[in-house]
Order: structure tokens, then C-alpha cells, then sequence
């Protein structure tokens, strides 16, 4: 199959493209939001390949992953094709809902020739899609192996853009956590995130988007991986770092109570727990090894890669039938 796919969220399209098919990627000049193509701190299959905008009409597309509204426009400017009427297709939706929540509704909401696709029950539960079919298809991970060394007595945090998504990425919980233990934060738009927010560098710390392969090194030497989002989708680093068999601890919020099941970590329900699980897991690491090992387990049951391109494929080969 031949899948037409925006390059949008690079963790979630490493898995994906995993898959047996050819993934065709716009790529512009700048490689802006529309084309970014290939990923450069990802490595990707060969089936994962760029395609030029102006080169898709001559191209043979047999389904379109949409994740953003105005991708419908840009595939008939770009190929002529008509979603859901000229080729199949499904709209990804990789969020939670913003706005009246639990009123939104979804943009591709009473669309009887589209299946919206959610990445976790929450979202599915929380977005009005009107009487668009849905579908829930969790995420699964590249199998990173079990790394965890603990030799840092640090806690890790791995979020994107935390000083502008504020609250929703639980950023004001961060100097909490650093007073409680050494931080480093490590994604995208977090140097200096520590002065930013009135802690010294050296108790919070950022790591400017490293590339996955060394972010994976990186991350299993801290000694507890804290998960501080409120509202956002279950976040891959949370699932990564469970596959690293690193100790968690949680804010029980959206996704993560069923993502971390008893026993595979630590689900906290508000900023002193959280603080007290990451605190004890960095002063215990019999407990916290035990923990890690435990929360791979239950990773590697639920969020394994062959279980996440199964049910991808199944839905595929149902849209297009």
C-alpha cells in the first residue's frame, strides 16, 4: 500500500512507518510544517519516502493519514484527489481537545467518508466526533531494550516547548521537583528553562532536542523518569522511557492511570506525591530497579510495536477495502 502521510509528530511516525508499506512524506525546499519529510534525529526504514509536492499528482496514493484540518486542502491542491471520495482516508488525532471540554468538537466531526483514529481512549472519550466513525489505535514503541543504570541521582523529564504550553505540560510543577531533586529536561525549546523559571541551572537543567539515539542513553542514566503533563495525550517519552525500564512516576492524569498499571510505577494524584515517588525512588534503587523492570514489562505488553502495526494494518486494509 502506498500511504500519503505529513510528517507532524516525528516519536509517533517512527512507528508507523515501521510498517511493510511505502509511506510517501511531502517534502518542500524550507521543510516547513507541510514538508518536512524524512526525520533527521529519527532513523526511519527506506519505505519512508520523500516525495516532492509537485511530483504527487504522477504518484499512485491507495490511502491519506490526515492530522491536521488543513491537510484535506493541500492534498487537492497537490494531487486533485478528494478525500474519502477519490482515495481513502483517515484523520489521525494525536490530542486532547482544547477549548469547552467536554463539548468540542472534532473538525472532522459528521464526516461520513473519513474514520477518525485516536491514539488513547481519553482523547476518544473527550472529543465530540459527531457521527464520524471512530476508532482507538494506542501507540506502540521501537523497542529501545532495557538501559536503566540509575547512576545519575537525577530525575529526567522529557516534554517539548514547556515554557510556552505552561500548565498543560504541568511546567509550573518543574522548580516543585527540582527543590525535591536535581532535574534535567530534555526536548525541544528547554535551554535554559531553569532561570526562565527562577531555579539555578544546576537544579534544573535543559537538553536542547537531542537526537533520539542519545536521548535514549541519556535518559536511563537519571534515576527516575517524573511524568508532569495535566492535559495533553499520553505522551511517547512517558512509554519510552517505561520501555527503558526506568522508575516512573506519574501525574495520574488523561491516558497515564492506564498506561501505568499498579505496580509498574508510581500514579500520583497531585505535586507531593508526585515529588515524594520521585524523592524515594532516587533514595532506594532496589525499589526503584524493581520498579523499572516492572514498568518494561507492562510497556512491552501493551505498547509493543508488531500489537501497534497489527491493528494499523487491520483498519488499512478495512478503509480501503
Amino acid at each position: 500500500m502506498r500511504i500519503l502521510i505529513w510528517h507532524v509528530h516525528g516519536s509517533w511516525t517512527t512507528s508507523f512507518v515501521q510498517g511493510p508499506h511505502t509511506y510517501l512524506l511531502p517534502t518542500t525546499e524550507d521543510r516547513g510544517p507541510d514538508g518536512l519529510g524524512r526525520a533527521r534525529t529519527w532513523r526511519w526504514p527506506p519505505g519512508a519516502v520523500e516525495v516532492d509536492p509537485g511530483a504527487l499528482r504522477g504518484e499512485r496514493i491507495d490511502l491519506v493519514v490526515l492530522q491536521r484540518p488543513h491537510e484535506e486542502e493541500l492534498l487537492r491542491r497537490w494531487t486533485g484527489l478528494r478525500c474519502g471520495r477519490d482515495v481513502p482516508a483517515v484523520y489521525l488525532e494525536h490530542n486532547t481537545p482544547e477549548g469547552g471540554v467536554p463539548h468540542t468538537r472534532h473538525p472532522a466531526a459528521d464526516r461520513p467518508d473519513l474514520t477518525v483514529v485516536h491514539v488513547t481512549h481519553f482523547n476518544a472519550l473527550m472529543w465530540d466526533c459527531g457521527s464520524t466513525r471512530t476508532h482507538v489505535i494506542e501507540h506502540g514503541i521501537v523497542d529501545p531494550g532495557p538501559r536503566w543504570t540509575g547512576e545519575l541521582p537525577r530525575a529526567a523529564v522529557a516534554v517539548n516547548d514547556p515554557l510556552r504550553r505552561g500548565r498543560a505540560t504541568g511546567t509550573d510543577l518543574l522548580p516543585g521537583l527540582a527543590a525535591t531533586a536535581p532535574t534535567d529536561v530534555f526536548g525541544m525549546r528547554v535551554a535554559g528553562i531553569g532561570p526562565a523559571l527562577g531555579v539555578p541551572e544546576e537544579r534544573l537543567t535543559g537538553h536542547e532536542d537531542p537526537p533520539q539515539h542519545r536521548l535514549h542513553r541519556e535518559l536511563p542514566r537519571r534515576g527516575v523518569y517524573v511524568h508532569t503533563p495535566r492535559w495533553t495525550s499520553l505522551g511517547l517519552s512517558l512509554l519510552e522511557a517505561m520501555h527503558l525500564a526506568m522508575p516512573v512516576a506519574v501525574l495520574a492524569a488523561t491516558e497515564a492511570p492506564r498506561a501505568v498499571p499498579p505496580g509498574a510505577g508510581t500514579l500520583a494524584a497531585g505535586p507531593a506525591e508526585l515529588y515524594a515517588a520521585a524523592r524515594r525512588y532516587l533514595d532506594d534503587p532496589a525499589l526503584a530497579r524493581d520498579a523499572g523492570l516492572a514498568a518494561r514489562e507492562a510497556a512491552l505488553a501493551r505498547y509493543g510495536l508488531k500489537r501497534f502495526l497489527d491493528d494499523w494494518d487491520g483498519l488499512l486494509l478495512e478503509v480501503s477495502a
